[in-house]
């Protein structure tokens, strides 16, 4: 009774969730804070002035919400951990630039939809996020996955080389797993060279945690598309939305396959706190800056006990320990009640990627694998 649709797909696979004992979660790169409590106050007086609004369908467009995360970007520039980021955008991002969605997994399977063919590969690395590969063999896309440098950072003149003959291109930025980012500089360097008739797309889930954003690079190349979520820094996980930035032109296209499959991607509640939560800038920053201070000490203390840990511009730090396997490391951090993330993918497989938590949960880890 199946499709071959069906009997092909190979679904992506988030972090466990086990439920035999109580653990230290730091396998899905969730943001250790609650959101701001600013976001319960107006959902709270949303219900109380008006029940009805559960009963009404939401904003299929956001509106409202579109011009806060203008707002939001305009002042952050995209890097909440970077007090600088927002002087260097160069110009005002606007309502119309954006779109919202079911979290930005969602909005990556609309860009898939929209700017991507059967008949061209897309273009990835070898390794990063793992729901595009799915998302490629939703629609039926090809891949061309491109290795690594041996530092493992994106290699970007390689990058560019095999876009050349394919739909378009896609990288997250900082990357997962590995953490590295590239810089403005050397993705503009890439857009330089890159084919003005495909899309160029950069997932920034992790670039609040970052020292720099693409976003300033809108200005200039309209083939530019800009994803964020709400899931990481703004501790969104549970509530789901995602956006895109982008000229009005592919944010109309992408706008179109929305209400070609889910007209009302984002409900009212979630609207209402995501709309608190980019208006409470300082708090924001406050937790941001957090991690990213957390994930330096927790770096050097692994480095200091002999792992190798790649660079991080994220919420997590990808390690290797000198003598023991990924899996080993994984296994043993498990049984002392902590979660971590291993990728069972050869070419990483040795390597566990390790969120950060608050700064208590970071040194109750950092004491456990002193040890190992």
């Amino acid at each position: 009774m199946l499709s071959k649709r069906m009997n092909d797909l190979k679904p992506y696979k988030p972090g466990e969730q086990p439920s035999d004992r109580i653990y230290v979660k730091l396998n899905a790169n969730e943001n250790p804070y609650p959101p701001s409590p600013e976001c319960a106050v107006r959902v709270k007086r949303l219900l109380a002035d008006d029940l009805r609004k559960m009963a009404l369908y939401p904003d299929p467009d956001a509106t409202a919400l579109r011009k806060e995360i203008a707002a939001h970007l305009n002042e952050t520039g995209g890097v909440l951990a970077n007090d600088d980021a927002g002087k260097k955008l160069g110009f005002k991002i606007s309502p119309d630039m954006i779109f919202c969605g079911n979290g930005s997994d969602e909005v990556l399977s609309f860009l898939f939809y929209a700017f991507f063919d059967s008949d061209k590969p897309v273009v990835v690395p070898e390794f990063s996020y793992s729901f595009y590969p799915v998302y490629a063999g939703y629609y039926d896309i090809p891949l061309t996955k491109v290795p690594l440098s041996s530092d493992f950072s994106i290699d970007a003149d390689a990058m560019v080389a095999a876009a050349h003959d394919s739909s378009g291109l896609i990288f997250a930025n900082p990357n997962a797993p590995t953490g590295i980012a590239l810089s403005c500089e050397a993705v503009r360097k890439m857009l330089l060279t890159f084919p003005k008739d495909k899309v160029f797309v950069v997932d920034e889930a992790y670039a609040d945690f970052g020292s720099e954003s693409v976003l300033p690079l809108l200005l200039d190349f309209p083939n530019l598309v800009v994803v964020r979520t709400f899931s990481k820094s703004l501790a969104f996980a549970g509530m789901r939305m995602g956006y895109i930035v982008a000229s009005p032109e592919l944010r109309n296209a992408v706008t179109t396959v929305k209400n070609s499959f889910n007209h009302f991607p984002a409900d009212n509640i979630c609207q209402e706190a995501a709309k608190a939560a980019v208006s409470d800038i300082a708090y924001y920053r406050s937790i941001t800056k957090q991690i990213v201070k957390d994930r330096d000490s927790f770096r050097k203390t692994l480095i200091d006990a002999g792992y190798e840990v790649l660079p991080s511009a994220t919420n997590f730090v990808f390690v290797r320990h000198k003598s023991l396997s990924g899996k080993q490391v994984y296994e043993l951090v498990k049984k002392e009640g902590i979660l971590i993330r291993h990728f069972d993918i050869p070419g990483v497989e040795d390597f566990v990627r390790i969120t950060i938590g608050t700064a208590e949960q970071m040194k109750q880890l950092a004491a456990v694998m002193k040890n190992l």
